[in-house]
């Protein structure tokens, strides 16, 4: 006998009787995705992409690589090779016995590490921090030239010449380690060794090739010539070697039980779920890749000369400036939101507001007319630090494009298969899902990075 006093049935008898409502599975790994929507999307037949280019003389990545050893840092002898003087110079005895030559300086924030108008007596090689380049503006006040950071240096110039003085201040911004060669010591080294005695002279006397400001072999043309001067004859060389992209692959293997696929499809079709969740995991990852694939991820593929630093540590208007100013034109950035919330904090700093606009049926927002798009595939490292990347995209603008193969055999979307692999004896029905994808950087102004972008 029931003990309550109920009048009428309970609803949790009900319950047994109602049909339940429910949502498809929900994912928390989805994203908007972006950088897959904005891409354009190019094939490549034969799963390979030749980017083909003008001939462009360039050596080295015009970076220097250290180690350390607890606080004390050398250079790796063979880096030196990056200095233009020494640029294919092969005695590793002697880069040896030069990288000992180096002698280890720290230097505070704000501290003067040299100043214009002085001798140029050596070479110095910043192994950690941030500096400044100061000269004086066309009205004698001091602007700001360029930041330079980790692995680059200055002072190149004392190797070759002796006259050489400082056309620039370099200050400290943050603390640095600094890698520092008199030129002392170097004469000294060049009297002990012929062979790189011979090298520095040959690099001396070697006239310029001609070159475009890009680096490329120039097109020898004339304009504005009278009567019937005699025209210069040319013709565009090649890159012999040109870069090839190969698509990458990400694949998975969707195993569903014949059973749950006969008894439980309804209302919801459970292989199609299963698959739907499945092929958004193999979105997210291909967009993973494009970002941070060391072959062809956006990060690891900008031009060492389209790779800026911060002026002062947060994402600030005069450093998107500065990343719009580097190409011919910009139609995205791709940031970490935390990033793009680091950019918003400063401009309210300064009173500045920037644009709103809509891509992708999103708001978003905009920096001088270019959308700033969320992509949390951009990592952050534990110090906080982050890059804010900037692209032209399209073919037709020698931007970035990605790279996909389609028409492929049980296409389930364009550039993805879903392939039926069988049933085995114990009832279960497999898939494999697979994907083929890359990106290529037409011309190196086509992709930037602002790199050491504070976010905390």
């Amino acid at each position: 006998m029931p003990t309550d006093n109920r009048l009428s049935l309970s609803t949790k008898a009900a319950r047994n009787l109602a049909t339940t409502t429910k949502t498809p599975p929900q994912m928390q790994e989805i994203t908007s995705r972006h950088l897959l929507r904005v891409l354009p999307w190019v094939e490549a037949v034969g799963g390979v992409y030749r980017v083909n280019r003008r001939l462009t003389y360039q050596m080295a990545d015009g970076r220097v690589t250290f180690v350390s050893t607890g606080a004390d840092v050398r250079v790796i002898s063979a880096e030196l090779c990056e200095l233009p003087a020494l640029r294919g110079f092969g005695d590793a005895d002697v880069l040896a016995a030069m990288a000992d030559l180096f002698t280890q300086r720290e230097y505070e924030a704000g501290q003067v590490i040299a100043r214009a108008g002085t001798p140029m007596d050596e070479v110095l090689l910043l192994a950690h921090g941030k500096v400044d380049r100061l000269g004086e503006g066309a009205y004698g006040n001091e602007t700001r030239l360029g930041v330079l950071a980790d692995g680059e240096y200055v002072g190149e110039q004392m190797l070759v010449n002796a006259d050489a003085r400082w056309e620039w201040t370099v200050k400290a911004v943050t603390s640095c380690t600094v890698l520092a060669l008199g030129r002392e010591e170097f004469e000294r080294l060049l009297t002990l060794s012929d062979g790189l005695r011979e090298h520095v002279q040959a690099y001396r006397e070697d006239p310029d090739r001609p070159v475009n400001r890009y680096g490329e072999a120039e097109i020898a043309l004339a304009a504005g010539h009278e009567g019937e001067a005699t025209l210069p004859g040319t013709f565009v060389d090649y890159e012999l070697g040109p870069r090839e992209y190969e698509l990458s692959v990400a694949q998975t293997i969707l195993r569903v039980h014949s059973r749950v696929a006969d008894l439980y499809n309804e209302p919801m079709n459970q292989t199609e779920q299963q698959l739907r969740l499945t092929i958004e995991a193999l979105r997210e990852r291909q967009e993973h890749e494009l970002v941070n694939n060391r072959d062809f991820g956006l990060l690891h593929n900008a031009d060492l000369k389209q790779r800026l630093h911060t002026r002062s540590g947060p994402p600030t208007p005069d450093d998107l400036d500065e990343l719009l100013a580097r190409r011919r034109s910009s139609h995205y950035f791709l940031a970490h939101p935390r990033a793009i919330a680091a950019f918003g904090r400063q401009c309210t700093r300064r009173g500045v507001y920037p644009d709103v606009t809509e891509v992708n049926g999103a708001t978003v927002m905009a920096w001088r007319g270019v959308p700033i798009l969320p992509c949390d595939k951009i990592p952050i490292t534990e110090g906080g630090l982050s890059s804010i990347v900037v692209m032209r995209t399209g073919a037709e603008k020698q931007g970035v494009v990605g790279l996909r193969r389609t028409g492929l055999a049980d296409e389930y979307e364009p550039g993805l298969s879903v392939r039926f692999m069988g049933v085995d004896d114990k009832a279960i029905i497999s898939y494999l899902v697979t994907t083929y994808y890359s990106a290529a950087v037409l011309v190196p102004d086509a992709l930037g990075v602002l790199e050491s972008v504070e976010v905390n």
